[in-house]
């Protein structure tokens, strides 16, 4: 029987009432008196150098309060890099300064130069309008390997080159891998692209900054995934405000999917300006501000190699990755195509031997960040692509090809340092195989043919890294902050619990799957749990939501805080039940003695906890709060299988997908229907990209995709119904909840299983096509199939 509460049960979200009723209160919900607002002059040239900033009849224009320019920001930090990689040689990244807004040059189209603050939006945009730029264009660079070359433009004058970093993964590995790779049976070699996206969560970004000059404190309301980093990057390391005169606060966040995370100049330039002026400043993005903005992801071109000996065991796979960094190093942009991409090129197979190059470039296009997934996709679109491809070369049915591959025993290191715990990559398989009725594809196929469609099935495996952590690990990696979490349960008088989490909600269900663990551990009704988050004044320290990790780190922060409150409260119950502290069990909100009938509830405790007239005072301290930070052991292994299939229509290369099965190993799962709700829209997102979405720079540097008439987003139609199972879980085994997290699942495995999909349809079509770069519109494929 389903459970109705607790750990286990598929309550329903109760942050959706406010949602769904119009009710939630967003940044841009916030209103301060007084306030002005803000618009910013962009570039509209991608590479420039700057003569000029003419604001003279600007300032003069209605309701004009200041203009600001660069020069106002030259005694105010650069945005920081929140990691620093060591490339192959020993040599630190290239790390080039990111100011406020632009100074002496612009360097991607949407790079503020100045902005207007004015009473008005519309006094500050007609004011903005006035603003003479002269700029000197410059030649842009956008191909990355152009980039890379002799006589290339460079983005930064003061560096060496266009090279952020030139990165080795294992480096002991290479001349083994070279040396494998050169003596193997059969050699799969593959070029592919994983498309530049724009995130487009629902809310755009928007930024409040608030100075109370009788405390010569700042706030900062913005919509962010980890507001205590947002304070410490933009406290410490720009406008130099002590973390106690600085608070951050992100209320409800309409969707993140990692561009969200990083610090950016706006946040910044409002809290400047807010000193500055004495007075609120807010800034609201619009779409197309956004487009131009916000970091974008992915945009990796990579040649990979896997190498198979005589009975197709794989022996080595050898990568060479160009990834974007954009014109700006985003706050942990360098680790994305390093440490969360290149420790997952082992996926869920065997292979001995692993070597991983990746050349960070600078282009003169918007900086390049975590975006869903965040370089787990690329090693899984990578690596699940040259094995189908592979199995094709060899004649072989790809998922036998996978399932003789298999990693089969755990604890299991892989060759690029990382250990996968737990994880059975064939019962995920087998039952991937059972809900989506491979056995009957070839007679769906035949349906398909009969209506003069070709039909293809596309398999993909994944793993991914989450909870991103240990410290002392990542620390080593390059992060320069640490990746733990951390929350504080209070107890009210009444029994009522407040927990105060680092983590950051923006769609992931907190407010409802974290009471049910609290309500689990207590045995009380969820509902006297209430959560609080998203303000740095609330909660201890935390490190926000982002790479699967709410659960796995800050859950299990909370559920060590929750195991001290209850050890003291089973001190006052044996107290009030005048017996041994080691007798006292707790169960389903009552305290009793083991082995006799006396008992007390959990309201009668936490009552005397803060009426403490008659327990020892020296033994017993009163109240009942407790704090835990939680530094994870390891990192979390969430792993799967997915299938698609397809119809592709061969007049006119349309692809339709038909059908979809996602079988994961989450570990243990809190909320299935959240669980299933963050799958539904990881998928959505992965084919998203595997079928619709592109960023596209032209020679110059101008975004073509600039807005949704030339972005495509994928709508209903475009999607089947999915069939979802979390069935074969294996629990972590290092964190107290033995959950692995689900956030970004959907858009790892679905990408490839897509593609596949294509390639396997055009095959019963009779045409060998070896590879299709994302997006496949019907024009790519198209061209193709008639190629």
């Amino acid at each position: 029987m389903p459970k109705d509460h607790g750990i286990g049960a598929s309550s329903k979200r109760r942050e959706d009432v406010r949602f769904l009723t119009g009710t939630g209160r967003y940044t841009d919900d916030i209103n301060l008196q007084g306030q002005a607002y803000v618009h910013f002059v962009r570039s509209d040239v991608a590479h420039g150098t700057i003569n000029s900033i003419d604001t003279s009849e600007a300032e003069n224009m209605p309701g004009v309060v200041r203009i600001f320019t660069g020069a106002d920001f030259a005694a105010v930090g650069s945005i920081p890099c929140g990691w620093q990689v060591t490339d192959r040689f020993g040599e630190a990244m290239q790390e080039p300064a990111h100011p406020v807004l632009a100074q002496g040059k612009v360097r991607h189209v949407g790079d503020p130069i100045a902005a207007v603050v004015a009473e008005t939006k519309e006094q500050a945009r007609d004011a903005a309008e006035a603003i003479v730029v002269d700029i000197d264009e410059l030649p842009a660079v956008v191909n990355m390997k152009e980039a890379l070359a002799d006589g290339a433009p460079k983005v930064h004058d003061d560096l060496k080159s266009n090279l952020c970093y030139d990165w080795g993964f294992v480096e002991d590995n290479k001349a083994a891998v070279d040396e494998a790779i050169k003596n193997a049976a059969h050699v799969t070699t593959l070029e592919l692209v994983n498309n530049r996206l724009v995130a487009n969560p629902m809310e755009p970004r928007v930024a409040v900054g608030d100075y109370g000059f009788a405390n010569d404190e700042s706030t900062l309301y913005t919509t962010s995934q980890n507001p205590h980093v947002i304070r410490l990057l933009m406290g410490a390391f720009v406008l130099n405000i002590p973390e106690h005169k600085l608070r951050v606060v992100a209320p409800d966040v309409g969707g993140g999917f990692g561009t969200k995370i990083f610090h950016y100049a706006e946040e910044a330039f409002v809290t400047f300006a807010s000193r500055a002026l004495r007075r609120p400043v807010k800034w609201t993005s619009t779409r197309s501000e956004a487009f131009m903005s916000d970091a974008h992801g992915r945009d990796h071109v990579t040649k990979i190699e896997l190498a198979l000996d005589a009975d197709n065991n794989f022996t080595a796979v050898r990568t060479e990755t160009y990834a974007n960094m954009g014109a700006y190093l985003s706050t942990f942009a360098p680790s994305v195509p390093t440490w969360l991409h290149g420790t997952l090129m082992a996926g869920n197979y065997k292979t001995p031997l692993i070597y991983v190059n990746v050349k960070a470039v600078f282009t003169n296009t918007v900086p390049v960040d975590a975006y869903r997934g965040a370089g787990r996709p690329e090693a899984t679109f990578q690596l699940e692509r040259v094995i189908d491809k592979a199995a094709r070369e060899l004649g072989v049915d790809p998922i036998a090809l996978r399932r003789q591959n298999f990693i089969s025993e755990f604890p299991y290191a892989t060759p690029v340092a990382v250990e996968y715990d737990t994880g059975d990559y064939t019962a995920t398989m087998d039952k991937l195989e059972e809900i989506m009725d491979l056995s009957g594809f070839e007679a769906r196929r035949k349906e398909s043919e009969a209506k003069g469609k070709w039909r293809g099935l596309g398999v993909n495996c994944y793993i991914e890294a989450c909870g991103i952590a240990p410290s002392n690990l990542v620390g080593q990696l390059g992060a320069r902050a640490g990746l733990y979490d951390a929350a504080t349960v209070r107890v009210n008088a009444t029994g009522s619990i407040s927990v105060m989490v680092g983590a950051h909600s923006h769609g992931q269900g907190h407010e409802t799957t974290f009471p049910q663990v609290i309500a689990e551990m207590i045995g009380i009704d969820e509902s006297q749990v209430d959560i609080v988050h998203g303000d740095t004044s609330k909660i201890p320290f935390g490190m926000g939501t982002y790479g699967s990790r709410s659960l796995a780190v800050c859950g299990s922060a909370m559920v060590r805080a929750a195991e001290k409150v209850i050890n003291k409260a089973k001190k006052i119950a044996a107290h009030l039940l005048e017996a041994s502290e080691a007798d006292i069990e707790l169960k389903d909100g009552k305290f009793s003695v083991a082995g006799t009938d006396k008992e007390c509830a959990w309201g009668d405790v936490t009552l005397a906890a803060y009426v403490p007239h008659n327990y020892p005072l020296e033994d017993i301290e009163p109240g009942l709060e407790e704090t835990a930070f939680y530094d994870p052991a390891n990192f979390t292994y969430p792993s799967g299988a997915y299938a698609c299939e397809v119809e592709v229509d061969p007049d006119t290369g349309k692809v339709t997908i038909e059908k979809f099965a996602a079988a994961d190993d989450f570990g243990n799962v809190v909320n299935p229907m959240i669980v299933e709700g963050q799958v539904h829209g990881g998928i959505a997102q992965g084919i998203g990209q595997a079928m619709l979405e592109g960023a596209v720079y032209d020679a110059e540097g101008q975004l073509l995709s600039a807005s949704y008439m030339d972005y495509a987003m994928p709508r209903a139609d475009d999607l089947p119904f999915y069939i979802v199972d979390h069935s074969c879980a294996t629990p972590c085994t290092h964190n107290p909840l033995g959950v692995k997290g689900c956030g970004e699942a959907g858009a790892i495995g679905s990408p490839p299983a897509v593609v596949n999909a294509v390639i396997d349809a055009l095959a019963s079509g009779g045409k060998n096509v070896p590879h299709i770069d994302m997006p496949l519109t019907p024009h790519r494929v198209w061209k193709a199939m008639n190629a």
